[in-house]
């Protein structure tokens, strides 16, 4: 437990010093979002590009990877929908939102540090391929959800399937992550190297895009909190942390997946709520506190849980 104690600690600790600069005051609360930017924008798609070109993938399918990882999304969007709307009697909005603050995993700023600390490489590949789909199908489900629990309580007309797909599809196409991603396919599909100059400037930017990720988040923490929503945030928190994590690792278990790639998935499931349970919340304009909470509570328990699913696979 101590030696993965160690591995985990560092992740959490540098996630407490970005809170810490921007509550202290030592630093702005815009240089945090800018650091955020470069980190989305620039760092993080650096090394998915990176991670792509580089990797030997020895003919394996991601379709298992896939299928592990969004039976365990299913399931706890599910349980975390039925909690809200059945026990504490929310409407079908605040039900979506608490699915996706429950199955919505911050694979970016948390996930690939993590990985690629305790995992490595072969991690890093396992959860490039995940990110390769991860984002557009928890959108497009999202908003569509959302929009149906919309026109459900108000009565109004719907966008239409297309319409969603249209708008997400733009919006994905200038992602730069997806570009990061889609970048690395063609650099490996081609075989061509990477010049020697422009390698040494990857390998510079990628280095920054786990440390970097962890300290903006930080300092982004601080606009969250626990507002009023404590008994419900308490149990999304609970799924997120307990039961996706258990149900991927079953998955990933019953489709005999390898154990670097089993690591890397339940890890990754295992991390706190992402940002984007927040942006949706802001989108539909429901919510908020209790995607703010479940980010603030799963952030907090996170180092305890993610030691304790890091000790178990290990």
């Amino acid at each position: 437990m101590p030696e993965i104690t160690l591995n985990v600690l560092p992740i959490f600790i540098l996630i407490l010093i970005g809170w810490t600069l921007v509550r202290t005051g030592l630093l702005k609360d815009e240089l945090g979002e800018s650091l955020g930017e470069f980190v989305f924008k620039v760092a993080v798609p650096v090394l998915l590009f990176q991670t792509i070109a580089e990797a030997d993938f020895h003919g394996a399918s991601p379709f298992r990877l896939w299928i592990a990882y969004f039976a365990g999304v299913g399931v706890t969007w599910t349980v975390g929908h039925l909690i809200a709307t059945r026990i504490f009697e929310r409407d079908a909005r605040v039900g979506v939102l608490a699915g996706v603050s429950s199955a919505f995993a911050n694979n970016v700023f948390i996930g690939l540090p993590l990985v690629s600390r305790i995992v490595g490489s072969d991690g890093i590949v396992a959860l490039s391929i995940l990110l390769a789909v991860h984002l557009p199908l928890m959108m497009i489900i999202g908003t569509i959800l959302m929009e149906q629990a919309e026109r459900k309580i108000s009565g109004g007309s719907s966008r239409g399937l297309l319409a969603i797909l249209v708008q997400i599809g733009g919006n994905l196409a200038r992602n730069p992550l997806v570009i990061g991603l889609a970048a690395g396919v063609v650099a490996h599909v081609s075989g061509l190297p990477i010049p020697t100059v422009l390698d040494g400037v990857v390998n510079q930017i990628a280095a920054m895009a786990a440390p970097a990720a962890l300290l903006s988040l930080g300092m982004a923490l601080n606009k969250y909190g626990v507002s009023g929503n404590f008994r419900i945030a308490g149990a999304t928190s609970a799924l997120k942390l307990l039961l996706m994590p258990a149900c991927v690792w079953a998955a990933c278990r019953l489709l005999s997946l390898g154990p670097e790639w089993t690591m890397a998935m339940v890890l990754t499931s295992s991390v706190p709520t992402g940002i984007n349970a927040w942006l949706i919340a802001n989108r539909f304009g429901v919510g908020h506190g209790l995607a703010a909470s479940t980010i603030t509570l799963t952030t907090a328990a996170g180092v305890a849980t993610v030691t304790f699913w890091a000790w178990l696979l290990s």
